[in-house]
């Protein structure tokens, strides 16, 4: 137990690190860290908390209620980095109740030991931490303790881990109501499966027919994901079933096999038809993702892999146990998984990608500082996220932009933007340059910032 404990703390700080540093260099980005950032500052202002950067409340994006009890935390300190310690914690803990989850099972100790060096070395949980910020890891942990509370019958604690894991958006609905199934028909935990299949269609139905659609009239985000079956999850859904034409032409592609390959790498030692139940379960997460046209949803990567990581781990830990792995030796489990961080994990973007704009840092760090009150910014996406903490704030994109709605135009040439390019960047700069409304308070290697004199007239001066 010790072990364990050594592990979550130092994974805990590696992440929460890892994702700071991140941070710190410019290289979080306002999909999706501003976008939360700024409605959780606005809920802790007691304003309405929409994000001004998809210009949706937060309710209408993934109905993920979780941020109002986040919101907490900005009231004692508004400050981005509670998300990202809040994500390393909860990335990190998940390797606690895989460890009582592999004794519960049955393995010996230094078996469970190494399920949670499984847990924490698995590609997605590094790769994730590094992909700003997103609420559905707070569900991970939860997931796993779920199961752990269903197989010892503690019925309360199980409704609870379901109740908060629904919380943090809507998808996940679909996952806790295919758990359900596996823990009714599989697990023969009547009253936990059947808790776990009702709260997650009813949430479904609730988030997806009444919530969303309150606060995003224009339909359910991630549908698009979707758009060869339909604009709508009614849709989508029927589709599906009429259209096996589309169904085959999108399950079985080139991408499909090697996101697959990818999923399963990291733990094919542990992998057992037979001990394949608790892929039940994962069963609605793996086939949005398999079915969507976009490949975001096929790579270790980003959010959309993370529901199905508990189970995968349960299944392995199924097969350990009665000794149908290719391996049993501690060791040789640890090295396998050791062997698919270093294949598939994305720390060396900290020598590659994360230094390309560190010719414009110390002046983009120089131009964000001079910018000292809560009035409409424009700046570029990697900036945005230091800059969320104001009612209003948008990210440069097109150069057409009605630059006399914002106090602060922040711009960088060199570095413009995944969503701009530098001419529309050079745009908005001789625009700036030619009004008379606008004052250049700082240009320096490419970087601008101009100030909007009819809407933050002066300064804000330096204390004496």
């Amino acid at each position: 137990m010790r072990s364990l404990g050594w592990m979550v703390t130092a994974s805990t700080l590696i992440l929460a690190i890892a994702s700071s540093v991140r941070h710190g260099l410019l290289q979080s980005n306002a999909w999706d860290l501003g976008i939360f950032d700024q409605p959780l500052y606005l809920l802790s202002q007691g304003l309405p908390p929409i994000s001004t950067i998809i210009n949706i409340h937060i309710l209408g994006d993934h109905a993920a209620w979780i941020f109002y009890p986040l919101s907490v935390l900005y009231r004692l300190v508004p400050a981005v980095h509670w998300l990202l310690a809040v994500q390393a914690i909860a990335l990190a803990v998940g390797a606690i109740p895989t460890w009582y989850l592999a004794q519960q099972a049955g393995l010996k100790q230094a078996q469970a030991n190494a399920m949670a060096a499984v847990y924490l070395l698995y590609p997605l949980i590094f790769n994730l931490n590094l992909f700003d910020f997103h609420p559905e890891v707070i569900a991970l942990p939860l997931m796993l303790t779920a199961i752990y509370m269903a197989r010892a019958k503690r019925i309360l604690w199980f409704s609870v881990c379901v109740v908060v894991a629904l919380g943090c958006r809507d998808a996940l609905s679909l996952t806790i109501a295919a758990m359900g199934i596996w823990l009714w028909w599989f697990e023969q935990r009547r009253v936990c499966g059947a808790i776990a299949f009702g709260a997650g269609v009813v949430w479904f139905l609730v988030a997806t027919q009444v919530i969303i659609p309150h606060y995003q009239p224009l339909g359910i985000p991630g549908a698009s994901h979707y758009r060869e079956f339909g604009n709508s999850i009614p849709e989508i859904l029927l589709n599906i079933v009429l259209r096996p034409d589309i169904l085959v032409r999108s399950l079985f592609t080139w991408p499909n096999l090697g996101y697959l390959c990818v999923l399963l790498a990291p733990v094919a030692w542990g992998l057992n038809w037979g001990h394949f139940a608790p892929f039940v379960a994962a069963i609605p997460q793996l086939a949005m993702n398999l079915l969507s046209i976009h490949l975001a949803l096929k790579d270790l990567v980003h959010q959309y892999s993370l529901p199905i990581l508990p189970f995968l781990l349960v299944s392995v830990m199924g097969a350990l146990a009665a000794e149908r792995t290719w391996w049993q030796q501690p060791r040789r489990i640890v090295l396998w998984s050791l062997a698919g961080f270093v294949a598939l994990g994305q720390f060396y973007l900290f020598g590659s990608r994360y230094l390309s704009t560190i010719n414009t840092w110390q002046a983009s760090r120089a131009a964000i500082a001079q910018i000292q009150t809560t009035a409409p910014v424009l700046a570029p996406a990697a900036l945005v996220p230091h800059l969320t903490h104001r009612p209003v704030i948008h990210v440069v994109a097109s150069g057409e932009v009605a630059i006399a709605d914002y106090g602060y135009v922040l711009l960088n040439l060199r570095h413009p933007g995944r969503v701009s390019s530098p001419e529309a960047v050079a745009q908005l700069r001789d625009r700036a340059q030619q009004s008379s409304g606008f004052h250049l308070d700082y240009a320096q290697d490419d970087v601008y910032l101009f100030r909007n004199t009819a809407l933050v007239p002066t300064p804000p001066q330096a204390p004496q």
